[in-house]
């Protein structure tokens, strides 16, 4: 059993991230158990927030690791962690080791467009929050579709955190909110175009058969750009494709 091409390394696992807020002593052999198991394809690196790396590196975890900055705060190099990448939400990029990419939070609106600037050409990424604790913290179609389409347009690689919980686009029961879905995502990164249109579906069978008509080319451009998401269950999204007919194997 192999992980299509089109989920390879797309899952982040923020576990230790609300509102999984698991334990580190907890959150890391259950991230080593994710990357032994028949899915670790599918599982990109361990998100844990930089105040609490100390903590981390105490734990000498074998796996890559993302650092996720406070606003404003600076990247401080940490023996025993392989860090392959750091998340801030700021104006500017950190100062960052050679070999060690940053994701730059951005804002929707008209500010997203002055910043993208600074990220055309180089090794960063920018970060977009498709979800929260309030409605507000959910951007609408529209401006998630212009901030992807953007992205194309300038060829800048981004990656999403809170709210993509689920494949599908739909409305929580709970609370109301609007969720986005990581498959939508998917694929309006593989045609740019047709952004809106593809965040707007709510259908998981018309999704699923979308995401299988994809040529080879279509989920490297999708990937290229989309490149990942951080997700508190790794098990909650896998799932989610194999309702969708998407993966064969049954997720426990």
């Amino acid at each position: 059993m192999t992980v299509p091409p089109l989920f390879r390394g797309l899952f982040d696992d923020a576990a230790v991230f609300p509102p999984g807020d698991l334990p580190l002593a907890e959150a890391v052999p259950a991230h080593l158990g994710h990357r032994s198991a028949w899915y670790a394809d599918a599982v990109g690196p361990f998100l844990c927030g930089a105040g609490r790396a100390g903590e981390l590196a105490a734990l000498r975890p074998e796996f890559p690791v993302a650092l996720v900055l406070a606003p404003g705060g600076e990247y401080v190099p940490l023996p025993g962690l392989d860090v392959v990448g750091v998340e801030v939400a700021a104006t500017v990029v950190p100062r960052l080791p050679a070999g060690v990419p940053g994701s730059l939070e951005l804002p929707y609106g008209e500010e997203l467009f002055k910043q993208l600037d600074q990220l055309a050409g180089t090794p960063h990424r920018a970060k977009f929050r498709t979800g929260g604790l309030t409605a507000d913290a959910f951007p609408t179609v529209a401006e998630l579709a212009a901030a992807l389409t953007a992205c194309a347009e300038l060829g800048v690689p981004y990656k999403c955190t809170a709210g993509l919980h689920n494949a599908v686009r739909h409305t929580d029961k709970v609370t109301g909110f609007e969720h986005h879905g990581f498959l939508n995502v998917l694929l309006a990164a593989a045609d740019p175009d047709r952004a809106a249109e593809a965040l707007a579906e709510r259908s998981g069978a018309v999704l699923a058969d979308a995401a299988r008509e994809l040529t080879d080319h279509q989920v490297a451009s999708a990937r290229a750009s989309f490149t990942a998401f951080g997700t508190c269950s790794i098990a909650e999204p896998l799932t989610d494709l194999a309702e969708l007919g998407l993966l064969s194997q049954e997720i426990r």
